[in-house]
């Protein structure tokens, strides 16, 4: 089954979020679902989300970012108000942000360092000894965000 495309290629929050999540070691972009998925040899993050449940409920965040964070971190990202459980992705430990909360007009109000380290974490689940090695070798863009 084909899905529709369901992001603008020209939003800037995604262009923003390509040239952090792509800095990273062997990262690509891939169109799957109809959505953005930045991935290595697993996925990483998606960009673009929703919730689950009845359709009355079911919120749709085109500007959320979706990630895998580590262990210790899920628990204090799910009590932001910025977070939220991805349908689908959210029983397996993933977690989605709103890059657009709090009524923000654009990818100026991100806190892009904050982007940069939760793509890191995300990468560093699925990436694999190898490219982790490389990532610390290379620096990570978290902390060339940061700089």
């Amino acid at each position: 089954m084909v899905h529709p495309i369901m992001f603008d290629d020209d939003d800037p929050y995604l262009a923003r979020l390509r040239a952090v999540a792509l800095a990273f070691p062997d990262a690509a972009e891939v169109i799957s679902h109809g959505r953005p998925h930045f991935r290595v040899k697993k996925v990483f993050a998606v960009y673009g989300s929703g919730t689950k449940g009845p359709a009355e409920t079911r919120l749709r965040y085109d500007h959320g970012l979706v990630v895998l964070p580590e262990a210790g971190e899920r628990l204090a990202l799910e009590q932001d108000a910025r977070f939220f459980l991805p349908a689908y992705l959210g029983p397996s430990g993933w977690v989605g942000l709103d890059l657009a909360a709090g009524g923000r007009t654009g990818p100026e109000g991100v806190d892009w360092a904050e982007v940069a380290e939760l793509l890191d974490g995300s990468y560093r689940q699925v990436a694999g000894a190898r490219l982790v090695a490389r990532l610390d070798a290379e620096g990570s863009p978290a902390a060339r965000t940061r700089a």
